[in-house]
């Protein structure tokens, strides 16, 4: 489950930053309040755990079960 959450914040992290790209445009911070709001910052480090423990990922041995 924590797998999944991480990696639904790591593709609106992604999102964000292909808005950010082409249009120059920021969702979270739009939404929220601006870069420097408190609710901002806690999105982005929420983003950036994400994307760390999914990096734990590309490491881990994943056997598959046939039901």
């Amino acid at each position: 489950m924590l797998d999944r959450i991480a990696l639904l914040l790591v593709i609106i992290g992604a999102v964000n930053w292909g808005l950010i790209g082409i249009f120059q445009f920021d969702l979270v911070a739009a939404l929220f309040g601006g870069q420097a709001a408190v609710l901002s910052r806690i999105i982005y480090t929420l983003v950036g755990a994400a994307g760390l423990w999914c990096t734990t990922l590309l490491f881990r041995d994943r056997t598959l079960v046939k039901e």
